[in-house]
């Protein structure tokens, strides 16, 4: 018995679409390259936030995030933690 399926493994349809499904879509909106470069060039003309936006960030690139990893600009601590030899004939 294949125990994938008793654990939440693999399902029919799951996962990544094989090569040949994707070109096969990939094939099936390239008549509309020239529509879509026009509705963005509208909407850009039109100073649509979502349409700056999406211009942007395929053109130049997502700006680089920064992560605060403080809690409200304090240090985060860590609780000591400290480890004792275990010994199974100490009484």
């Amino acid at each position: 018995m294949d125990k994938r399926q008793n654990n939440g493994g693999a399902r029919e349809n799951a996962g990544r679409k094989k090569r040949s499904e994707e070109q096969a879509l990939v094939e099936r909106l390239t008549p509309f390259d020239d529509t879509a470069f026009v509705a963005l060039k509208d909407n850009l003309e039109a100073g649509e936030k979502w349409a700056v936006e999406l211009f942007f960030k395929y053109r130049f690139g997502m700006p680089r995030q920064m992560l605060d990893v403080t809690s409200n600009g304090n240090d985060i601590t860590a609780p000591l933690i400290s480890f004792k030899k275990f010994n199974p004939n100490a009484e």
